[in-house]
């Protein structure tokens, strides 16, 4: 599954150390050229480089810290050529204020140590050498950071070909685009908590300190409002579109699809209007029959939100939509899920919801099936049942913690065939490295609230990096 990414402005510089220029020819230009390779390497769609070039003096580290503060980059790569004064490190990084990933690369795998010592000219042999040695400064930039309190990141490898190094350049360019979806992210809040749920509860406060964005708080009776003034046109537009998207069972009733595609209507202008990127809700709606007619018919709708990149999480689940927004902007889905029972014969454990689902990552097209009970909820209507793809998957949960905190939990699965329950709803069977049972304890432990994002491919590695970029905790079970 694609997803378009944010664009991001990341920063990079190459330290050098200016007494060696007059010293040892061509060796400035040679490690020059060693920045640009890496600014191409860079390069990809929706990525700005803000590239620097060559820093060697502390009088030019002042100048680029300026440059990068006034650019606004998103993280700055450290492309360490040789070695280099600290003090060509500290005002860079320290005046621009955002995550740095030090970049120890050599440009090869190994000096030709029998063709170096052919050269016979030390002084050639020394300059060569230097083109080699980005290992040297690292731990007395890594010295400087640590006692200055800057965070800082490390990729050791080569310039050239090296699939692990430049796959570790990727990951945290993915999570600087993730992390800046999170920060520019409009969250409609609607409805209110499901009473009694006490670990969904969430601060709208804590939640905008750590991942940034915006909470817009909408009203059910505005979506009822819009549902009144959709059209009989639109509403036959909107079930044609359902046959298309959907498995659409033949005991869903017709009066039922116009129901829901009126308000699949209404939500996507509701969207529009608040430009919402992601929405939790929930709402009883009793006592008021527009507004429980809209709550009742929203699955479907809030189910093609969610496919095309605006997750819904119902029971006001805010904690969760967060998880879900960024699975899905690293392009693996999160559909809203819980534990469901466990099967101790096939060592797997059932997780799913009722509510939308994230069909975009579904096993086959999404069914939707006439439910005459919302279980613990108001009314009735259609539903849709559909089981994440099967091969690997990630869970994740944004924890609220006792120490005020907000956490990462992750844990790494499989998505298997078998039978599930046709209840109507999203479900599916996981699979853990660690069992089922060591599975349910450990992930319970860490103390999350009953719900988790579910998300194609295994994600660790990415979530790590966006942790570290947010400066989250992360906490993973398997």
């Amino acid at each position: 599954m694609e997803r378009p990414m944010k664009s991001v402005r990341a920063g990079l510089f190459g330290i050098g150390l200016d007494a060696y220029w007059p010293q040892f020819a061509g060796l400035e230009q040679r490690l020059a050229g060693y920045v640009e390779r890496v600014s191409e390497k860079l390069r990809r769609p929706n990525v700005e480089i803000v590239n620097l070039g060559l820093i060697d003096t502390s009088e030019k580290a002042e100048a680029a810290g300026h440059r990068f503060r006034q650019a606004d980059v998103d993280l700055i790569f450290l492309h360490v050529t040789t070695y280099a004064l600290s003090s060509t490190v500290l005002p860079v990084v320290r005046r621009a204020k955002v995550p740095v990933i030090i970049l120890n690369l050599q440009p090869e795998a190994a000096i030709n140590y029998e063709s170096f010592n052919r050269m016979g000219d030390r002084t050639a042999m020394t300059g060569e050498w230097l083109a080699f040695c980005a290992a040297c400064p690292v731990p007395e930039i890594a010295n400087v950071f640590s006692r200055t309190g800057i965070a800082f990141h490390q990729i050791t490898g080569m310039l050239g070909e090296d699939p692990q190094c430049w796959r570790e350049v990727d990951e945290w360019i993915e999570a600087a685009q993730v992390a800046s979806v999170m920060e520019h992210n409009r969250l409609g809040v609607m409805g209110h908590y499901y009473s009694g749920m006490l670990d969904i509860y969430s601060d709208l406060t804590k939640q905008c300190a750590w991942f940034g964005g915006h909470v817009e708080i909408v009203e059910v009776d505005e979506l009822a409002g819009l549902r009144r003034e959709v059209s009989s046109s639109e509403i036959a537009e909107r079930v044609a579109h359902f046959y298309g998207a959907f498995d659409v069972q033949a005991d869903c009733s017709e009066a039922e699809l116009g129901r829901a595609a009126r308000t699949s209507v209404a939500l996507d202008r509701l969207v529009d209007r608040y430009r919402l990127g992601s929405l939790a809700y929930y709402y009883l709606g009793t006592g008021n029959a527009d507004n429980e007619d809209a709550i009742s018919s929203i699955i479907l709708g809030n189910s093609l939100l969610t496919a095309r990149g605006i997750p819904a999480a119902g029971e006001m689940e805010i904690k969760n939509v967060q998880a879900m927004k960024i699975m899905d902007s690293f392009g693996a889905g999160g559909s809203f899920t819980e534990y469901y029972a466990i099967d101790f014969n096939d060592d797997v454990v059932l997780m799913g919801h009722d509510g939308p689902g994230h069909m975009a990552i579904a096993e086959g097209k999404t069914k939707v099936r006439p439910l005459q009970v919302y279980h613990g909820k108001v009314g009735r209507g259609l539903s849709v049942e559909m089981s994440v793809k099967h091969g690997p998957v990630t869970l994740l949960s944004v924890v609220d913690a006792r120490d005020g905190q907000l956490k990462m939990l992750v844990a790494e699965g499989e998505s298997v065939a078998g039978p599930i329950l046709e209840i109507g709803n999203t479900n599916s069977r996981y699979r853990f490295s660690i069992g089922a049972r060591r599975f349910i304890n450990d992930w319970n432990a860490r103390g999350p609230a009953h719900h988790c994002a579910i998300g194609i491919g295994h994600l660790t590695g990415k979530l790590k990096k966006l942790a570290a970029l947010l400066q989250i905790e992360i906490m993973q079970v398997c």
